[in-house]
């Protein structure tokens, strides 16, 4: 938004109470920064609006961010799932940012602790740790609540409420789930274990890494399906989402009848889940082979295998989470320039507002595109 507004020759000033700029670009994805994907999509972000991102994120695609940071030499790569990583550092995303708002002459302030912001004769008067400004335009874009150790706050959403709009309530998204039944010391004792599994909550499905932790699921799967899950609901896990696993069975015991269950599970999943899964569901045949389990006792195993039922506890919250789900309602700014409707040159921009990405560069890429549109109007 910065570097937009002051290619267009406007005087430019960014405050940010913490020491150093973009601190969340550089821990992203372990320091490799997974700036956009692809496939960008309106299906790719949650809010209330659901056609509320889309002016935005066709004014300024992830070509146009490819397109700049091709300009800046920066080596990258696809990952998986169109996501787009830095070869090297997410510093390079950073010195990128800089060196355009540099280039153009933007003013940034770090240590500036904002104090008031108050509104008067089209003006917006914001008082700081470092002095009082004075501007035309106020753009927010202090993000959401998420991971508060590197200067999360809600302070962008006492400004929105400051002015009248409605802030919707808001919980963690992309975050590790926990469990406090008798599946955690199930987790704990897996924690490590990557699976290849789909998930499924609430009508919404993903197929991706899983990973037991100490407390719960993790792994991109279980982050993506966070957005959707919220207390008292279960999830659907398919452990083996390339095959119908009574059927399956249903052939083994065909075919290898003197092998135990154990034996046929383990060609298709690690040792240990299926040791844990034993105890959980299907101790009283564990030991049998496969010929002496009565067709309908593999159904119900079948059945567990493509759709083990989960119910977590809750996630690890802000604390870990990437993201904040919703934020500001839309209905109180202009989807085409981000600017509050019943406020001229207040503008909201990024994760403050109630667009929340799924897990791939698609929240990057919603900040990179309702920045620019808010820049192109200040």
């Amino acid at each position: 938004c910065a570097l937009t507004a002051a290619h267009r020759g406007r005087k430019v000033v960014v405050l940010d109470s913490s020491n150093k700029v973009g601190k969340k670009i550089l821990m992203s994805s372990g320091g490799r920064c997974n700036f956009t994907n692809l496939d960008i999509q309106p299906e790719n972000y949650l809010s209330a609006n659901p056609h509320f991102m889309k002016s935005a994120l066709k004014s300024y695609t992830q070509w146009d961010f490819i397109e700049l940071v091709e300009k800046h030499g920066i080596a990258y790569h696809e990952k998986t799932l169109g996501q787009l990583f830095c070869n090297d550092s997410s510093k390079q995303i950073l010195n990128m940012l800089l060196s355009e708002c540099d280039d153009s002459g933007v003013l940034i302030k770090t240590q500036c602790e904002v104090q008031s912001v108050k509104a008067a004769d089209h003006r917006f008067t914001v008082r700081t740790s470092q002095g009082r400004f004075v501007a035309e335009s106020l753009v927010i874009a202090t993000g959401g609540l998420s991971i508060p150790t590197m200067g999360s706050s809600g302070f962008g959403y006492e400004i929105a409420e400051q002015f009248g709009l409605e802030v919707l309530p808001r919980s963690a998204a992309l975050v590790p789930l926990t469990f406090s039944d008798s599946l955690k010391p199930v987790c704990e004792r897996l924690s490590g274990l990557s699976v290849d599994v789909t998930m499924t909550c609430h009508g919404v499905t993903f197929r991706e890494g899983m990973l037991f932790t100490h407390r719960g699921l993790s792994g991109p799967v279980s982050l993506q399906i966070s957005s959707y899950w919220f207390p008292g609901l279960s999830i659907d896990i398919d452990l083996l989402p390339e095959i119908n696993a009574t059927d399956w069975l249903l052939e083994g015991k065909t075919e290898h009848g003197k092998v135990l269950l154990r034996s046929i599970l383990a060609k298709r999943l690690p040792k240990t889940l299926v040791g844990e899964l034993e105890f959980l569901h299907w101790a009283d045949v564990r030991e049998r082979p496969l010929a002496e389990i009565p067709d309908l006792r593999l159904r119900q195993i079948g059945s567990i295998l493509n759709h083990w039922v989960v119910k977590p506890s809750g996630t690890e919250g802000y604390r870990t989470a990437e993201v904040t789900l919703h934020g500001i309602d839309t209905k109180h700014l202009s989807s085409k320039t981000m600017e509050c409707n019943d406020h001229p040159g207040l503008y909201f921009i990024g994760e403050v507002v109630d667009v929340t990405g799924h897990l791939g560069g698609y929240n990057f890429q919603w900040a990179w595109s309702s920045g620019y549109v808010a820049g192109v109007h200040v």
